[in-house]
């Protein structure tokens, strides 16, 4: 008899596709998206329930060896608001719901994925809850681990959580594969340029790349180094006031007579209007994001460090960015799009047409063509392949759909979400088959299967 699983937070089904290959069989799935739950049906061949807080957990769920759930992440990751169990939408609570279940059922395997921020979230009270209500009744381990770690040009760090009924035995002949080797990761296994469903890069997007790379050549034609901190060109220039006090807590003497975004001198009738004339991430209250008291009036130490960086960098090398700032300043060119990320190191001639470039909300990255950023849920964020022609001739485009199943080894699916927009928002939710499959084949004995 196959070890029975449920599917919770099912997604596209990560966690079935990586039991299934083990022989394990689905018996229940969960899925609050009414789009995801129908392709889970056509996928995967099993009715998938909506909401699981609605769902009668001793009547609907049957019973079952192992309790599979990537359960909702927003509540704990860096880029959400960390509201944890207190989340406002209640999706921080959905952990007790999963301990509901476990403690009707009382599966003899539990399998957890969330992330990383998880196990420090609330300086690690939210994990110290987690961690002792599953020992109740379980044996508990986990592990930080990411697809590259194995090879999949990926990097996502996620954490995994694993236990078995301390009553049959617990871990004890359990344990995490390994993952100290580092291997080799190429992001050409997984691209596929003959797809003719992609997303086209904008004038404006290759305009912005065309411009930081002229900032990328000037640098080589005069043999100066590209700094190792991020870009903010917004700083070229400025001399407001950055060290005590952020300048939303200074007064209008404090500013009058300052510079500010690429070196404007601050103008107005207000504290407004100055402060409007500040580059954005100087403009707002830091209390917002404080949580040590001491230092709550002024910016945190990675932004004095930056903007101190930045000026010095430019103070060096002025007399050949003169003329290169008109061009990063001229209108369509967003905040962000401002900013600079270098992840590849020394090259006597860097070519950003040979990286893997993403425009994030923090500036445009660029780094080697090793393993793709983390799957993300809006399509900004996309990764870009510049050196791929399409089958229509155009030189460089978007991560396209078959490619993101391909980096989550989801490719064997029969469907997937139809516009690019919906499916990286569900493979940037989904769980890594492979990282999965591999964790699952060291907890489940092959007797058992």
């Amino acid at each position: 008899m196959p070890l029975k699983f449920i599917d919770l937070f099912a997604g596209l089904g990560g966690f079935h596709l990586a039991l299934e290959q083990l022989g394990c069989e689905c018996v229940f799935a969960s899925e609050i998206n009414p789009d995801l739950r129908q392709l889970y049906e056509r996928n995967h061949g099993i009715a998938c329930a909506g909401d699981i807080t609605k769902v009668d957990i001793r009547k609907e769920i049957p019973a079952h060896d192992i309790l599979c759930a990537g359960f909702p992440c927003q509540p704990f990751s860096k880029a959400g608001m960390q509201g944890g169990f207190g989340d406002e939408q209640g999706r921080g609570n959905l952990f007790y719901r999963i301990m509901d279940i476990l403690n009707e059922h009382k599966p003899e395997y539990v399998f957890l994925e969330n992330v990383p921020n998880l196990k420090s979230h609330d300086r690690g009270n939210t994990y110290k809850v987690i961690s002792e209500q599953l020992s109740a009744l379980y044996d508990i381990a986990d592990d930080i681990i990411s697809p590259h770690h194995f090879g999949i040009p990926q990097h996502r760090t996620r954490i995994y959580i694993v236990g078995r009924l301390k009553s049959l035995g617990g871990l004890r002949d359990f344990s995490f594969p390994s993952h100290e080797k580092k291997m080799e990761c190429n992001i050409q296994s997984i691209l596929i340029p003959e797809d003719e469903d992609y997303m086209s890069m904008r004038p404006a997007t290759r305009c912005h790349i065309a411009v930081w790379q002229h900032f990328l050549d000037i640098l080589a034609e005069n043999n100066v180094p590209i700094p190792t901190f991020p870009i903010w060109a917004m700083e070229f220039g400025a001399t407001y006031d950055y060290k005590g006090r952020a300048p939303y807590f200074q007064t209008r003497k404090q500013l009058e007579g300052k510079r500010g975004n690429f070196g404007q001198p601050i103008r107005g009738n207000s504290k407004d209007d100055y402060l409007l004339c500040l580059p954005i991430y100087a403009q707002d209250n830091p209390c917002k994001r404080r949580s040590d008291q001491d230092h709550k009036f002024s910016f945190p130490d990675w932004k004095i460090q930056y903007i101190a960086q930045n000026r010095k960098f430019y103070q060096e090398h002025q007399d050949i960015l003169q003329d290169w700032i008109r061009e990063i300043q001229q209108p369509g060119f967003e905040n962000s799009h401002q900013k600079l990320e270098w992840n590849c190191g020394h090259e006597e001639h860097p070519n950003m047409s040979t990286k893997i470039i993403q425009f994030r909300a923090s500036g445009i990255r660029v780094k080697l063509p090793t393993y793709s950023p983390a799957l993300v849920l809006n399509t900004t964020q996309i990764p870009i392949i510049p050196w791929i022609t399409t089958p229509k001739g155009e030189h460089g485009r978007y991560m396209t759909r078959r490619e993101a199943a391909k980096l989550q080894c989801m490719e064997n699916l029969r469907e997937i979400p139809d516009t690019i927009a919906k499916a990286f928002r569900a493979f940037g939710n989904a769980v890594n088959v492979e990282v999965v499959r591999k964790i699952a084949d060291n907890l489940i004995p092959e007797d058992r299967r």
